[in-house]
């Protein structure tokens, strides 16, 4: 399937799925949900240009430092070793069982299991996933939070939309409703963020560069010299 991939006979959605399938991962299991990269970093102008490299997230580096901000932090957490753990740059993951729930929270059957994870009701509005870009925020603000995305962000427009009516609180800050998941400017509806999303992780600038981040997830930058280097090592 690599040399499919790398003559383009088959896509890069597809080869993310053959990868993930490979490594493990699966739909049946929460805590090894298939994982996908954020792929753009532009969630603001009124039009996605595709053709501008400006518009996309470096996929050479890991999630926590996909702001350069970080990367010091990240680098003098690793430093700190207690001596009864291995060194990590990261105590949180980028993919895991909450936060699947999290990003799938209004379709069932996520909804329930995240109102169990919760203790029978919902997490604090606050800390939902309510926003494309506001969570694309998250990642530039908070080096903590190093979620990648799931599949369903480029297939499953469902997933945005407060379908069931289910009553998901309100924002602290601007007091608004938590419903529908808040899109891009550059999207006029879910079905077109899907579908632009979609465009995006086919673009060629994807193409050329997702290798890079291939290497951090699924290849030589897991672990070792190599991890440390691309600080790239979680707990």
């Amino acid at each position: 399937s690599l040399q499919k991939w790398v003559l383009r006979e088959i896509s890069n959605f597809e080869y993310l799925m053959q990868l993930n399938t490979i490594a493990g991962r699966t739909y049946n299991d929460l805590s090894q949900y298939p994982v996908f990269p954020w792929i753009l970093r532009d969630y603001i102008s009124e039009t996605l240009d595709l053709t501008n490299p400006a518009v996309f997230r470096d996929l050479s580096k890991p999630i926590g430092v996909a702001n350069e901000r970080h990367a010091r932090d990240v680098k003098e957490n690793f430093e700190d070793p207690t001596g009864t753990v291995d060194k990590f740059h990261y105590g949180t993951h980028y993919s895991n069982a909450a936060g699947v729930m999290h990003y799938l929270i209004r379709t069932e059957p996520f909804t329930t299991l995240h109102i169990q994870l919760q203790s029978g009701r919902f997490d604090c509005s606050d800390r939902q996933f309510h926003s494309v870009p506001a969570a694309w925020q998250a990642r530039m603000e908070n080096p903590v939070d190093v979620k990648e995305l799931i599949p369903e962000f480029f297939y499953f427009p469902e997933f945005l939309e407060n379908q069931n009516g289910f009553d998901l609180g309100c924002l602290q800050l601007s007091n608004e409703k938590v419903g529908d998941v808040v899109l891009p400017r550059w999207a006029r509806s879910r079905e077109d963020f899907i579908y632009q999303h979609r465009k995006a992780l086919e673009s060629e600038y994807v193409s050329a560069h997702l290798h890079e981040w291939i290497d951090l997830i699924f290849g030589y930058k897991q672990r070792g010299p190599a991890a440390v280097e691309a600080l790239n090592v979680f707990y």
